[in-house]
């Protein structure tokens, strides 16, 4: 292989490692406007699309439905969700 060659390869693999490495905030910037799940504190997993956040982790959600123990329970149009209940928040696939 030629060195050229091999640096090409070196050069690909930094940057798909370097790729996975990113803090919680530029996770959180990229996920703006794509469905999500956020989970409670208490349980209640709410999904829909985010719409915005803040350096509390108060969230601002779209299109929401609320689930409780793996059940719909009900829909929103847009949700406010206050940072302090906020458990984890994760990306969805998007509904076909």
């Amino acid at each position: 292989m030629s060195n050229t060659k091999r640096l090409e390869n070196v050069h690909r693999i930094t940057v798909k490692m370097s790729l996975r490495k990113q803090t919680p905030s530029d996770f959180l910037k990229q996920i703006i406007g794509r469905p999500v799940v956020v989970k409670l504190n208490s349980g209640v997993d709410y999904r829909g699309v985010l719409a915005c956040l803040d350096g509390y982790m108060n969230i601002a959600i779209e299109q929401t439905e609320e689930y409780v123990n793996g059940q719909l329970k009900n829909k929103y149009g847009d949700a406010f969700l206050r940072g302090n209940n906020v458990l984890y928040i994760s990306t969805q696939k998007r509904k076909v």
